[in-house]
């Protein structure tokens, strides 16, 4: 009766919901697939290393992804993005598993040999066309991404603020104006909040043009960063989230976000500035307005995964540094060649980052320079330079005779530029090293690596490789040249930026993975996650086939966890039928043994699945059932999960209601009540668990409790040692069933220190777990979360058992 209620309401929602509205009003396609297919949507907070996030989370700045670690089993890991740490190289790692796809941001292209930055839509069209010819399947087939730089599988239409795509523009434009004004009244309160954010943004973005200009900052690059800081920070931030929303409404298989806020502050700023961790509060908020859409959707059962595609390091400008540019530096430092090449300083942008505005129409802002970097010196392949961050490359230079080791040497040592890189023959073999020269002298890779990288770098010999494979790029230049190496007291940036990234430091490539306990990586051991991991997991995720693998406990152990759940067939109040669902929350809380009650196995109105045989496979634990219902092929009853070693002793039927009185109205007082008894073997000790589901009277229930105390079960000669009853009893604790049960075993919520006994079912505690007096509570969870609160109708109860004391009586 609540769950037809309750589902009642979410319909009535769902008629009223404004993304539905929009769905509706601009024809855009729905899902087929049933609401418990798996549906994913990747959020990914563009530049935030891994200890930045610690601090906003310890400052507050973060609430949401505070709350998920504490209350919703969210586990914050680390992830390796790889060198180049960019956008762009991350992204093609994660929608098509190709490493390195660009050696950089901003590179020379070798089939057209001109500069191109990958906000460049050809640019874009031709790395991702390159990676396609490696027959790659893309991670977004069928859905959408908002601010990618790829496609990567999404149909015409469904790229959203990309290069190669105008997204919903063509409906938008299609739309009749009665559409369009329905569209504006249905979501006014968004577009007044809308607009109230950009004018408080625009009003703060003043304030800190003017403080920049007192502290000496360039006034038309304070003025134009303006623009951009609303646009990214707020105009993009709330149309996607927005967007992101109407396609968790239509029931899309996976969704892709970049939040793009906090990385372009950081390049303002400085990734540890007040100014930057101010968007995160924003950056939160969004997020949990997409992860609430996600987890109350009609069309799938979502999950929410958020990332970042690498960090920022606080860094200065090498111009600031020297005096000078880069490409004058080089010139200068390379005049004793036989052959000087003669850099452009007009290669080298001097320009804060305009790239991103560029998504909105904007190219006059940086017109200029990119028409200086596309010109080519006649049929010559260009000298030229590429530097957008603290990675630059040195293309087509000719050195007429004279080494690379000495032109890298002169670049060190009087160009002042931390590290150099190169290839003594570019068509040498990948297994040979490559060279290079920094403050200490020349050096190779990978053998230099952890040298090159310095000690408290977090992944010194994955950077170094990444950094050798680079230099064989076939977009790299002659020269890679890089702003930081160990060392340095503060890496510099060939930008005129206060934050960046592309290179190896050790902030930039510590990027961070925010994933639910139950999504492994694919190598826990390795301690990290990469791009490419994300992708495999993602993928397997969708198929529905990825075991959620409860961990077997080495022997001996300490603690005993033990979990009831009854789990109502596996449907949910949200009325979506979904096994996957409770092998989750039960997968969460990693229990040694599980006692489950109503289980479905053949059943004809849960779609003829083995409830209990998928739920053990997808837990990678033994199984063994005790039907209480046989209608041919058709069973229903209890089931007790362990990965201990366990032996079935005994299950059978319990009494029913006396005179075989049913219900008069509820045909559930009808239904036959049963028991499961199971051996398991702890530390080389054995416990008896018995699992039960009783009767909805009160005389029932007597005659269940009188019969589970007597000679067949826990009175049994074979019932040794120490022994646990759990299961749905159907009795409130102050009942005379739980009471008389009382005077045998100890009920686990009263036993618990420091516990407050909590509900399991509308707040009331009819759920129990009951111990015998040798079995010392150590805690009890009933955990009330988002996930859990929706699996079924019930909460599960896990307590956990302290193997090394004796409890009293």
């Amino acid at each position: 009766m609540l769950s037809r209620i309750g589902l009642s309401i979410r319909r009535w929602r769902r008629r009223l919901s404004r993304s539905e509205w929009i769905t509706r009003l601009l024809g855009l396609s729905t899902s087929p697939h049933s609401p418990h297919a798996p549906g994913l949507v990747l959020i990914q907070i563009d530049g935030l290393a891994h200890p930045e996030l610690l601090k906003a989370l310890a400052r507050g700045r973060m609430p949401f992804l505070k709350r998920l670690i504490r209350k919703e089993h969210y586990r914050l890991e680390h992830m390796y993005p790889g060198v180049p740490s960019t956008t762009p190289a991350v992204q093609a790692e994660l929608f098509y598993g190709v490493r390195q796809a660009v050696p950089a941001f901003g590179f020379l292209v070798h089939e057209t040999q001109k500069l191109g930055r990958m906000y460049d839509p050809e640019v874009a069209a031709l790395v991702e066309k390159r990676i396609k010819s490696q027959h790659r399947d893309p991670l977004l087939r069928g859905g959408s991404c908002y601010l990618s730089l790829f496609k990567a599988g999404t149909k015409t239409g469904e790229a959203h603020f990309c290069p190669a795509d105008q997204g919903w523009g063509p409906a938008l434009r299609e739309a009749s104006p009665m559409a369009i004004a329905i569209l504006i009244v249905t979501n006014i309160w968004s577009l007044v909040r809308t607009t109230a954010l950009i004018l408080i943004e625009l009003v703060l973005s003043l304030v800190d043009c003017v403080r920049g200009i007192i502290a000496g900052q360039n006034l038309l690059k304070e003025l134009m960063f303006i623009p951009t800081r609303v646009a990214i920070t707020i105009l993009t931030r709330e149309l996607c989230t927005m967007g992101v929303k109407v396609d968790i409404t239509r029931g899309l298989p996976i969704i892709y976000i970049n939040l793009l806020g906090y990385d372009e502050q950081s390049h303002r700023r400085g990734p540890k500035s007040a100014f930057a961790h101010w968007v995160l509060k924003g950056i939160d908020s969004a997020i949990a307005k997409i992860w609430k859409a996600a987890h109350s959707s009609e069309r799938r059962h979502y999950d929410v995964w958020i990332f970042s595609d690498h960090g920022q390091e606080q860094t200065v400008a090498y111009e600031e540094v020297n005096g000078r540019n880069l490409g004058d530096a080089l010139s200068e430092a390379l005049s004793s060649l036989p052959s000087a090449p003669q850099i452009k300083s007009t290669s080298i942008p001097k320009k804060v980052r305009f790239e991103r505005a560029r998504l909105f129409g904007s190219e006059w802002m940086d017109k200029r320079s990119i028409e200086q970097e596309s010109e080519k010196e006649g049929d010559k392949a260009p000298t030229a330079i590429a530097a957008l961050g603290p990675i630059a490359m040195l293309y087509n230079i000719d050195l007429n005779g004279s080494s690379r080791a000495d032109a890298a040497k002169k670049m060190v040592e009087q160009a002042k530029v931390p590290l150099v890189l190169y290839l003594e023959d570019p068509g040498s073999p990948a297994s040979s090293p490559v060279h290079g020269w920094w403050k200490d002298g020349p050096i190779k890779l990978p053998e230099d690596g952890r040298m090159l990288m310095g000690d408290e770098h977090p992944y010194p010999i994955e950077a170094a490789e990444d950094m050798a494979n680079l230099c064989r790029h076939p977009d790299s230049g002659d020269f890679m040249i890089y702003g930081w190496c160990a060392g340095m007291r503060q890496p510099m940036t060939f930008a005129m930026e206060n934050g960046s990234h592309g290179g190896s430091g050790p902030n930039e490539t510590h990027a961070f993975a925010l994933m639910p306990e139950d999504i492994q990586p694919p190598d826990p051991s390795r301690g990290y996650w990469r791009p490419q991991d994300l992708r495999s997991t993602a993928r397997a995720y969708l198929r529905g086939a990825r075991p959620m693998r409860v961990d077997a406990h080495r022997m001996p152990k300490t603690v005993l966890r033990i979990m009831t759940y009854n789990v109502h067939s596996c449907r949910g109040l949200d009325g979506k039928l979904s096994p996957q669902r409770i092998a989750r929350v039960i997968a969460r809380y990693r229990p040694d043994v599980v006692a489950l009650q109503e289980l479905d196995v053949m059943r004809k109105r849960t779609g003829g699945l083995d409830q209990a045989e998928r739920l053990a496979r997808l837990l990678a634990m033994d199984l063994h059932f005790q039907p209480t219902i046989n209608m041919k092929e058709e069973r229903y009853g209890d089931a007790i999960l362990t990965h201990l070693p366990a032996r079935l002793i005994k299950k059978g039927i319990l009494p029913g209601p006396p005179g075989g009185k049913g219900g008069l109205f509820n045909p559930a007082a009808d239904e036959p009540r049963g028991a499961i008894w199971v051996e398991i073997e702890t530390n080389g000790e054995p416990i008896q668990i018995i699992n039960t589901h009783l009767g909805l009277s009160r005389a029932e229930r007597l005659r269940q409790v009188d019969a589970l105390l007597g000679p067949e079960w826990l009175s049994n000669p074979r019932c040794t040692g120490e022994r646990v009853l759990l299961g749905d009893f159907n009795a409130l604790p102050n009942s005379a069933e739980c009471k008389r049960m009382g005077g045998y075993l100890r009920d686990a919520q009263e036993q618990a220190p420091r516990h407050t006994p909590k509900g399991t079912f509308l707040k009331v505690r009819i759920d129990h777990i009951f111990l015998s007096a040798g079995l010392n509570v150590k805690k009890v969870r009933v955990p009330r979360t988002s996930l859990t609160r929706q699996a079924s109708d019930h909460l599960p109860l896990i307590v956990d058992i302290d193997l090394t004391t004796k409890g009293g009586k």
